[in-house]
């Protein structure tokens, strides 16, 4: 007698790839966001001692400006992108 489902399919070998959760993006930040915390804390450092000792003249005031927003906003940015501990 002969079975009634004959070509029957093997199960698949194939590893089925899932949707990869919390892909990060490959930036340069994002790939060393302890690094970046640093150089941002160090701009900020570095713009307060500007305001506090050589702001004297403009060109002095507008780069420690640039350097407090700048280490503001890349140590912001690279908290966001550290990677989160999982707590049990």
């Amino acid at each position: 007698m002969m079975p009634t489902n004959k070509h029957k399919r093997k199960a698949s070998t194939k590893v089925k790839f899932k949707a990869v959760k919390n892909i990060h993006s490959l930036g340069l930040i994002s790939a060393h966001p302890k690094l970046f915390v640093l150089v941002g804390l160090l701009l900020v450092a570095l713009a307060i001692y500007l305001f506090a000792f050589e702001a004297q003249d403009d060109a002095m005031f507008g780069f420690a400006m640039l350097a407090l927003i700048t280490g503001v906003a890349v140590t912001i940015y690279a908290n966001f992108a550290r990677p989160k501990k999982k707590q049990d």
